[in-house]
């Protein structure tokens, strides 16, 4: 298969229609065919199921916010709207789905809650089934009150990991038919704003990037009971770099060795090696997004690939990867897709 599908989560605050959807054809080595999947307001996460049947995306309604369920074409990657469950509120800004399409979470930055949905048959969504609001607050102006950046599962899908960006946690819930309990809780360094998390292939080793001091943070994961101890703190910045940067979007090859870290501001990716043993970084290289703010990006199927979205300059960057150094290669830059957040592969 040399053309892969691929779908970006918006804001619609400026051009932007909803969700759009795009083709990454492997042997011309380019992005090609960016055209709007889905009409929908504020759609900025998306998440693809890992059969390919269903995506769900984060949405606006009026004044509510939650989540839109759909159907995806197996051939031409088309969606079709299934339903939608939403609350007062503003939309969520993270959306999860576990492996076999019965549970998806939502992670909200400015209600504070973690909602829990069941799914039917049809991939569609049954009302809320838990819903969890956070309380606490950091030191760092932003961190006035709790701020979910991330709600999914982990490796073994027993739990669900929570971040919170507001008060510096990263709180383990178990999870059963969908309902969430509290199981764990670990604290990150004040101030850091955790963002988003990504696990080692092997299940062990997990890496949270902060937003606020732009750090990879290494954990060992006890799945035990879904308890976190941090490894390791290394920053995804240069030491002299005196400008604002929010660290964004952390990802893992899935031969688990590399490490991948985005920053807004400095505009670029950092690149780090994984040791095998210890699940601890090494730095290897920055390369710049050729566009601003990158909010997210990812590798693509065959790991030989990785696109980043600019929110600011409503650009796609697609690089090579090197899977033996690590290391990106930019191939192509200013493809054009307005004010993308989000960017997803239909599995292959």
């Amino acid at each position: 298969m040399t053309k892969l599908i691929g779908y970006v989560g918006t804001y619609t605050k400026e051009d932007s229609k909803g969700v759009y959807q795009f083709v990454l054809d492997t042997e011309k080595r380019e992005l090609l065919d960016v055209k709007l999947a889905a009409e929908l307001d504020n759609p900025t996460y998306v998440t693809v199921s890992k059969d390919n049947k269903y995506l769900y995306a984060v949405a606006k309604e009026g004044g509510n916010g939650g989540v839109t369920a759909f159907s995806i074409n197996g051939e031409t990657g088309a969606l079709t709207k299934l339903n939608s469950q939403a609350s007062a509120g503003s939309p969520p800004c993270h959306v999860s789905v576990n492996h076999d399409n019965s549970n998806v979470v939502t992670a909200n930055y400015h209600t504070t809650k973690i909602v829990s949905y069941v799914t039917n048959e049809d991939g569609s969504l049954q009302p809320a089934i838990s819903v969890i609001e956070h309380e606490g607050s950091g030191p760092h102006e932003r961190q006035e009150k709790p701020h979910m950046h991330y709600a999914g599962f982990t490796p073994d899908e027993k739990y669900v990991v929570a971040i919170d960006l507001g008060s510096d946690r990263v709180i383990t819930y178990s999870v059963h038919n969908g309902e969430l309990k509290e199981a764990s809780v670990f604290t990150t360094k004040p101030g850091s704003g955790p963002r988003h998390i990504t696990f080692h292939p092997n299940g062990k080793f997990a890496y949270v990037m902060t937003e606020l001091s732009s750090e990879v943070v290494v954990l060992h994961y006890n799945d035990s009971d879904g308890s976190f101890a941090a490894q390791q703190y290394i920053p995804t910045i240069p030491a002299d770099f005196s400008e604002t940067n929010d660290g964004s979007a952390v990802h893992i090859s899935a031969d688990g060795q590399y490490v991948y870290a985005g920053n807004r501001g400095h505009n670029s990716i950092a690149v780090y090696k994984v040791d095998q043993d210890s699940g601890q970084l090494t730095f290897v290289e920055w390369t710049s997004t050729e566009g601003d703010w990158p909010r997210d990006f990812v590798l693509d199927p065959t790991g030989e690939f990785l696109v980043a979205t600019n929110q600011k300059s409503n650009t796609m960057t697609l690089f090579s990867r090197d899977t033996t150094t690590g290391k990106l290669q930019k191939i192509q830059t200013d493809v054009k897709v307005p004010e993308p957040v989000c960017v997803k592969f239909l599995n292959v």
